[in-house]
Order: structure tokens, then C-alpha cells, then sequence
């Protein structure tokens, strides 16, 4: 008779690849080739005898059986890894204030969230969103306790020494029916932008304004779920990172000549002096799931 239960390497490559969408990107994310990726889906598919994954030429996505099993995956690694912290005696407990950037994966950052608080189930969470530029500036006034902010590639900001966590493209993008329907879209464009505190929506206009490109601003925004909203709306176009983009927005066709974009990094800004260690150990656990 087969022992009942699952591997728990399998379930780690599991959740990787069903939130990354593709054995390639979630092979990255715990650290194995492809190949031994691959074959650990297998035999996990095989151990619950039904398919977990609908594999098509975008990537892939969940079964109605691989989303059940990935809720239960998700708490069975979380108590894991919390009863290993536990022995170890690296408990969090105590309040943290977490600053994020509301471009940082808007899709997704609220599970990533509600894993963390499920993980460390004694730490009291905080959680801001705030414009990378606030994040920043205040990162010496004891504002949070850690911050997570967007920078571009080509542009460093102050003097704070931070840690990468995620690079992504950035996009021209605007509503998926506008963009069928309007092929030939021409200048001026029209553009959707946040305010001008934000790094990202500055370069964007001044890009433009070196190409001698021009544009129209169409409607302003207070933040990137409003700025998702309105390019939805088919009231402009836009710039997004890559986990911005979701549902009813595509990128613009190379045929509109708009300028090419930097890459777009997320940092995890370092603890200030002096800092409580479960301020560290939470700055580190958090580190792993922002990936």
C-alpha cells in the first residue's frame, strides 16, 4: 500500500509554477532545472491521479483540481516552514509596518500578503501602499519598518543601499478593445498618467518629450488601480510593468513607434540602525515570497 500524504519539495515546485504560469519561470523560483521541475509535476499529478494543469501556448494555469490543491499546498508548506521557525526558535512575533509600491504585482500581492500573516501567525501586520518616491524619501523618519519600492534600471535614487527582489519589462499599454479597434493610433496620444511625484509616469512623459512625440494627457489618476481603471475605460494609453497588466489591457504594437522603456525593479529597501531583530527576520521571510 502507497503511504497517504504528499512530498513536500513537490508541493514547493507545485505552488512555483502555478503562480509563475510557466515550468520555466517557476523552475527559477525554487532553484531546479526545468527537467527536474517537470518530472516532479508528473509525479504529483500522478500521486492524485487527475491533471493539475491545462498547458496551452500562453503558459500554464490551474484545473479546477490543481486550484484545490493549491489552496491546501499553500497552508501545508505555511505550517511547515512555521513549525521549522518555531524549533529553530525564529518565531516572529511582535508589530511590523510594511510600505509597498502599488506597482509591485497588484494582481497577486495580496495573497502574498495573507501567506506571510498565515506563516507568522504572532506578527501584527501593517500594510501601506504608497508611491515608490514616498517610500523612499521617508526612509529615514521611521515611517515603516520595511519598504518595498519601484526604480528603474537606468536611475538610482538616493543613497540607501537596497536588494533587488523582481525585475520586469516595462509596457506601452491601453485597452485591449481600443488597441483592436484603433491599429493605426497616432499622435497625439493620449495618455493616462498618475501624479507627478511618481518616478515612473516622469520618465514616461519626458521620454516622449526627447522623442518630440506628442501626446495629450486624457485623464489623470491617483494610483495604479485608478490608472488600470481609465486605460480599461479606452481613455488613453499608458506605462505598466508586466504583473500590472492584467485583464482588458494588452501592450501596444511595435507600430505605434512609442519609445523603448527601461526594466523596472523592485527593491527591498535595507533596516535602518539599530532595528529590532524581528524587524530583520521579518524583512528576510517577507524577502522570499516577494521573489
Amino acid at each position: 500500500m502507497n503511504a497517504r500524504g504528499f512530498d513536500l519539495a513537490q508541493l514547493r515546485t507545485f505552488i512555483a509554477v502555478t503562480e509563475a504560469g510557466s515550468v520555466s519561470a517557476g523552475a527559477q523560483r525554487v532553484f531546479l532545472s526545468q527537467s527536474s521541475v517537470s518530472e516532479q509535476l508528473k509525479k504529483l499529478e500522478e500521486r492524485v491521479g487527475q491533471p493539475l494543469f491545462i498547458r496551452s501556448k500562453q503558459g500554464m494555469s490551474a484545473t479546477p483540481a490543481g486550484a484545490k490543491l493549491l489552496d491546501h499546498a499553500r497552508r501545508i508548506v505555511a505550517l511547515c516552514d512555521a513549525a521549522f521557525d518555531d524549533m529553530l526558535g525564529r518565531t516572529l512575533d511582535g508589530e511590523v509596518r510594511i510600505a509597498i509600491t502599488d506597482y509591485y504585482r497588484p494582481h497577486d500581492v495580496a495573497e502574498i500578503i495573507r501567506r506571510f500573516a498565515n506563516q507568522h501567525p504572532r506578527l501584527r501586520l501593517h500594510v501601506t501602499v504608497l508611491p515608490s518616491a514616498v517610500i523612499d524619501s521617508s526612509a529615514g523618519d521611521n515611517a515603516y519598518d520595511i519598504g518595498l519600492s519601484l526604480r528603474l534600471t537606468e536611475e538610482g535614487r538616493g543613497t540607501h543601499k537596497s536588494t533587488s527582489i523582481r525585475r520586469e519589462k516595462l509596457m506601452w499599454v491601453g485597452a485591449t478593445q481600443m488597441l483592436r479597434e484603433r491599429p493605426a493610433l497616432t499622435p497625439p496620444w493620449p495618455l493616462v498618467l498618475l501624479p507627478a511625484t511618481c518616478q515612473l509616469q516622469r520618465r514616461v512623459v519626458r521620454m516622449l518629450d526627447e522623442a518630440r512625440m506628442p501626446y495629450l494627457i486624457s485623464h489623470s489618476a491617483s494610483g495604479v488601480a485608478g490608472l488600470q481603471l481609465a486605460l480599461r475605460a479606452g481613455l488613453g494609453i499608458s506605462c505598466l510593468n508586466e504583473s500590472s497588466i492584467g485583464e482588458g489591457l494588452m501592450p501596444c504594437p511595435a507600430s505605434f513607434g512609442l519609445p523603448a522603456l527601461p526594466a523596472a525593479e523592485f527593491h527591498l529597501l535595507p533596516g535602518r540602525p539599530g532595528e529590532s531583530a524581528h524587524v530583520t527576520n521579518a524583512r528576510a521571510a517577507l524577502a522570499e515570497l516577494l521573489v
